[in-house]
Order: C-alpha cells, then sequence, then structure tokens
C-alpha cells in the first residue's frame, strides 16, 4: 500500500492561475489504478514529482508496505515514471532506450534482449530497435518510453498523460500492458485528462484542484 500522509509542497513563486502550497493526502493498494485529473498548473507534474523523490516535501510522509519513502532519491524508490516528454535518449537507438530500464549499464542478458523485442513487438514496434528516436514518430516515441517502464517491473508505476498521441488501436494496445501489470500487483497512478484512459484503467478517480485531492467519480 503507497500512503501519502499530509505531503506537503511550496513553490515561492507561481504563474497566475497556478497553486503555490500543495498538501497530498492518498492511499494507492497494489493492483489499483488511481487516476488523478485536474486542470492545468492544478499541481498534478507536482504530485507526481514528490511520489518519484524529484522534489523533496517540507513535510508529511510517503510510506511503501510500511517503508518510509521521503528521504530515499529517485533511484532507490521501487518507482517507474512515464513522462508526457518521453525522456528518451537520441542518441541511443531504441534496443538501448528500452535496454536503459533494465541494465542501466546495458549490459543485457540473452534473456534481457529477447524482452526487448518481445516488448517492441507487443506495441507495434517490431523491426525499428536500431532505429534512433529522432527517426519515430511522436507516438512511436511514447510506445518506446511506455514499453520500458512496463519491462523494469517495479511496484509502483506513474503515468504522466502516457496515451497523448496515440491513436485508439495502440491506446487499446498499451491498455492492454498496463491491466496485465496491475493482475501482477503493480499500483498505478494515472495523470490524464483523457475520460476513455480513465474509463479503461482506472479503478479510483480523484480531483486535483487548489492543493488538495478530493475523490471524484469515474
Amino acid at each position: 500500500m503507497l500512503i501519502a500522509d499530509a505531503l506537503s509542497f511550496h513553490y515561492a513563486l507561481a504563474q497566475p492561475g497556478e497553486t503555490l502550497d500543495f498538501r497530498f493526502d492518498l492511499q494507492l493498494a497494489p493492483g489499483e489504478c488511481l487516476a488523478v485529473d485536474g486542470p492545468s498548473g492544478a499541481g498534478k507534474s507536482t504530485l507526481l514529482s514528490l511520489l518519484a523523490g524529484f522534489l523533496t516535501p517540507a513535510s508529511g510522509r510517503l510510506l511503501w508496505s510500511d517503508q518510509d519513502l521521503t528521504a530515499l532519491p529517485p533511484w532507490e524508490r521501487d518507482i517507474t515514471t512515464v513522462f508526457q516528454d518521453h525522456n528518451l535518449f537520441d542518441h541511443l537507438p531504441v534496443w538501448a532506450n528500452v535496454g536503459l530500464g533494465l541494465a542501466p549499464n546495458l549490459r543485457l542478458s540473452q534473456a534481457q534482449h529477447q524482452s526487448i523485442g518481445e516488448g517492441l513487438a507487443q506495441v507495434g514496434l517490431e523491426g525499428l530497435a536500431e532505429r534512433l528516436p529522432t527517426e519515430l514518430s511522436g507516438g512511436q516515441r511514447q510506445r518506446v518510453a511506455l514499453i520500458r517502464a512496463l519491462l523494469r517491473q517495479t511496484r509502483l508505476l506513474l503515468l504522466d498523460e502516457p496515451f497523448s498521441g496515440l491513436d485508439r488501436a495502440n491506446r487499446e494496445l498499451l491498455w492492454q500492458q498496463v491491466q496485465r501489470l496491475k493482475e501482477r500487483g503493480v499500483a498505478v497512478m494515472l495523470v490524464s485528462h483523457d475520460t476513455e484512459d480513465i474509463t479503461a484503467l482506472a479503478d479510483r478517480r480523484l480531483l486535483l484542484a487548489d492543493g488538495r485531492l478530493k475523490e471524484a467519480a469515474i
């Protein structure tokens, strides 16, 4: 169980319409998908960054299975994040970008190379392993980022508008991949404005407004 208990953050400056002060309280169970929705500037990315460890909270606690994650750096948290901007390395081919999620030094075993090939095939990217990200479409780059995250097999997956730019067929392919992770007990947080993504994946939905989360209908 992931528990954010009075997890707070304060920005010294904000753009007009953006929130300065946040306090997050939530629970997310293994195998559950929690959708977080809210207007632009409401703090959805702030929430993900606090959970992933890219921001340090001013106060509060972040627990996973009774382990306090609050002081752990991002690389020590059993969490994978997929950002909206893909976060791929343009100088590395597709297979290497995916492989970084399995072995940061890219010393991959034969089994890992096989899982990369199978993962790319599952999202319609077979035959593109040697291409650079700059040679792919935006939707293809997003699929590379997603399959890299899915193959890591961490216990918590954070998705920031992960299916934007994908057509319906490819979105359904990736919905299936996320559903399989849920069935294996992976907890998923989905930040999305898309009602189809939320309906397809989410067990619960929270609305973020004025720096606070509240339950909302799916």
